[in-house]
C-alpha cells in the first residue's frame, strides 16, 4: 500500500479524490500500486483511516464539504492533533491542494522524515530558498501543477535541463484570466467592462484583485526562476498591477464598482502598442542574466506569445538546443479539472518511484 495524506478539500481536492478513486483500480493493476488515502484533511480537523480510509468515509468527507461542513463536524474527526502526527512509519505521499501559507516547514519536516510531497499549493515553494531547497532538492517534491496547472511546464523545464541543456529565457505567459483580459480588450471590450465579465464568468478569483494585481503570475514566476537554478528571495519578483493603490483596500463590490478608475492607463497602453504595430500581453520574462519581470509588455505579432487567445497558457523555452525555434507549452492553464489531473499524475510518477 502506498499511503496518502491529503492536505485540502476545496474544489481542486475534492475533484483529486474522485479521480483517485476513479483510476486507483488501473493504476493497481498496471504498476501493482495499490494508492491508499489514510487522512484526509481540511483546516479544522483530519479523519484517518486504521490503516487506510474506506470508500465509505471518503465519500463521507466528500459530501460534507460539498455542503459547505468542515471535517471537524463528522464523528471520530480528529481535532487535537497536527497532520505530521498522522503520517505512518513506512513512507507516504503528502498532497497539499490548499493555499495555506503555513505549511513549508511543516512538509520539510516530513522530507527529512523521509516522505515524498506532491504540491498544487505555491506558497510552500516560495519561502526563503533555504525551504524551497529543503522540499526539492534530490527530488523529494513534485509541484508540476503550482505552475500550468495540468500542464508539463516543470517537468519539461527539469528534463531540459537534467540532459545538459541550458535555458537562456523563458517567456511565459501564466494567467489564464489575464490573458481572457488581453482578449477581450483587443475585440474592443473596455478594461472595466471585461474584468466584469471575467468575475461573472468565474475566471477571477472572488475577488479579482488576487489576478489583477500579478501576485499568483509573481509566485509561478519564481518557481520557474528557481526550478532553473536562480537562488532568488521570495521578494525577487514584483508584478505590475493593472489597479491603481486606491483601489486596493476597498471592498470587492466596490472594487467592481469604481473598475473605471483603472480603465485609462491599460487602455493607453492598449492603443500605444496597437499604434507600434505590436499586441499587448501580461507576461513573465526569465534569464539568468537579466532576472524576472512581470507585467504588461508589447510584444510583435509574430512572437510565440501574441497568438494567444482566451485564458490559456503558454510558455516558451530558449535554450543552447532550442536556440532557433523555442520550445513552446500550450494549453489550459487553469481548472479544476485539470489541476486535480496535474497532481495525480504527479502522485503516480511518485508512487512508481516508490
Amino acid at each position: 500500500m502506498t499511503p496518502i495524506i491529503q492536505l485540502g478539500l476545496g474544489g481542486v481536492g475534492r475533484a483529486l479524490v474522485r479521480q483517485m478513486l476513479a483510476v486507483a483500480p488501473t493504476i493497481r493493476r498496471r504498476y501493482g500500486i495499490d494508492l491508499r488515502y489514510t487522512a484526509l484533511v481540511d483546516s479544522r480537523g483530519a479523519l484517518a483511516g486504521d490503516p487506510a480510509l474506506t470508500d465509505d468515509q471518503i465519500q463521507t468527507v466528500l459530501t460534507a464539504k460539498a455542503a459547505g461542513h468542515h471535517i471537524d463536524s463528522l464523528a471520530h474527526a480528529i481535532t487535537d492533533r497536527h497532520w505530521l502526527e498522522l503520517l505512518p512509519a513506512t513512507m507516504a505521499i503528502v498532497v497539499d491542494v490548499t493555499a495555506a501559507g503555513s505549511h513549508a516547514a511543516p512538509l520539510a519536516a516530513a522530507i527529512s522524515a523521509g516522505h515524498r510531497v506532491v504540491l498544487a499549493n505555491k506558497r510552500p515553494l516560495c519561502e526563503s530558498y533555504e525551504l524551497f531547497a529543503a522540499l526539492t532538492e534530490r527530488g523529494a517534491t513534485r509541484y508540476e501543477a503550482t505552475v500550468g496547472a495540468g500542464l508539463p511546464v516543470i517537468g519539461v523545464l527539469q528534463s531540459l535541463i537534467d540532459s545538459g541543456d541550458e535555458v537562456r529565457a523563458i517567456e511565459a505567459a501564466l494567467s489564464g484570466t489575464l490573458g481572457f483580459l488581453m482578449s477581450e480588450l483587443e475585440r474592443g471590450v473596455g478594461f472595466a467592462d471585461a474584468v466584469r465579465t471575467a468575475h461573472q464568468l468565474g475566471y477571477t478569483e472572488p475577488d479579482p484583485r488576487d489576478d489583477l494585481s500579478g501576485a499568483d503570475v509573481a509566485r509561478k514566476a519564481l518557481i520557474l526562476a528557481r526550478t532553473c537554478g536562480m537562488h532568488l528571495p521570495p521578494d525577487a519578483v514584483i508584478a505590475e498591477p493593472l489597479f491603481p493603490a486606491t483601489l486596493k483596500e476597498i471592498s470587492v463590490t466596490e472594487f467592481l464598482q469604481r473598475l473605471e478608475e483603472a480603465e485609462h492607463e491599460v487602455m493607453n497602453r492598449l492603443q500605444v502598442a496597437s499604434a507600434n504595430g505590436k499586441v499587448l500581453r501580461y507576461i513573465t520574462r526569465i534569464s539568468p542574466d537579466n532576472g524576472v519581470e512581470v507585467g504588461l509588455r508589447e510584444l510583435p505579432t509574430d512572437h510565440p506569445l501574441a497568438s494567444l487567445r482566451g485564458p490559456d497558457n503558454m510558455i516558451s523555452f530558449t535554450t543552447n538546443r532550442y536556440a532557433d525555434r523555442p520550445l513552446v507549452v500550450r494549453g489550459p492553464g487553469a481548472g479544476v479539472e485539470v489541476t486535480a489531473a496535474g497532481v495525480l499524475s504527479d502522485i503516480i510518477a511518485t508512487a512508481r518511484e516508490l
